[in-house]
């Protein structure tokens, strides 16, 4: 479905138990909402769920120059209204991730509770000329360019080998998304420098990560946990970066227990 909603038009998916309380998925850099289909079985019994593709990404309209994630954040919100929802659980993986922490630290009173994936507060500024690479490849070469070590980068590789469906869509999904979209997200990521507010944050808090993700490494999702308040950090083998889709039995434990204990 396609809502109107901060001057952009915005590709979302709602299923699940009707009444039940809302949960939203946001997804990573170069992905969309099917990147949320192993957690959907998981959830949707509980609780109502709100899958949604962020801008530039999926069916969601790309728009021209660079995104900030306050734009992003605004564009969630800005759903949330159309669709006249007030408070949610936010659950969001990498670039989800920052924009769930954008939310708690600019929207609060929102959310019912966070869980930040596969994440970071904060890039490094040795890291900024990785950005500056990856930018021009997408500019000048498409994502085709970037796909193969992007896939390395986001699963193991014994995970990666086994070539399950899943793995494959995520692939296919990364070279569909438009350059435009990975450049305008790429750049409010690489912007991203929220740690030394993060002891603003109250909210209830899950952190989960990979324990071999190299993009956002254990030490990032240690250094969250170290600033909120009453966060639970739950690390999990044999996994990189898309963490939900290489281990997705762990990751949906880790989440419905968090979930439940509200």
């Amino acid at each position: 479905m396609i809502v109107k909603a901060n001057g952009i038009q915005i590709h979302y998916e709602i299923s699940g138990k009707k009444e039940g309380p809302v949960v939203v998925l946001s997804h990573s850099l170069s992905a969309s909402l099917h990147m949320w289909d192993p957690q959907m079985a998981a959830l949707e019994p509980r609780f109502q769920v709100l899958r949604y593709d962020t801008r530039g990404h999926g069916g969601t309209e790309v728009t021209r120059g660079a995104y900030s994630l306050e734009m992003l954040g605004e564009d969630a919100i800005g759903l949330l209204d159309a669709l006249r929802i007030d408070t949610v659980h936010w659950i969001g993986l990498s670039m989800g991730g920052m924009i769930g922490q954008c939310l708690a630290l600019n929207h609060a009173r929102r959310l019912r509770s966070l869980a930040l994936c596969d994440t970071g507060s904060v890039v490094p500024e040795e890291s900024q000329p990785l950005w500056d690479e990856r930018i021009a490849a997408a500019r000048n070469q498409g994502m085709a360019a970037l796909v193969e070590a992007t896939m390395e980068r986001w699963f193991t590789p014994s995970f990666w080998q086994k070539k399950s469906p899943m793995a494959v869509q995520i692939r296919e999904q990364f070279l569909a998304t438009s350059p435009q979209g990975y450049i305008g997200c790429a750049e409010a990521i690489r912007r991203v420098n929220y740690l030394n507010r993060l002891a603003e944050i109250k909210i209830a808090t899950l952190i989960v990560v990979g324990e071999d993700d190299q993009g956002t490494p254990v030490a990032a999702s240690q250094a969250m946990n170290e600033r909120i308040q009453g966060s639970k950090l739950v690390v999990l083998p044999s996994a990189r970066h898309l963490s939900n889709v290489e281990q997705p039995e762990a990751f949906n434990a880790a989440l419905l227990q968090f979930l439940q204990s509200l």
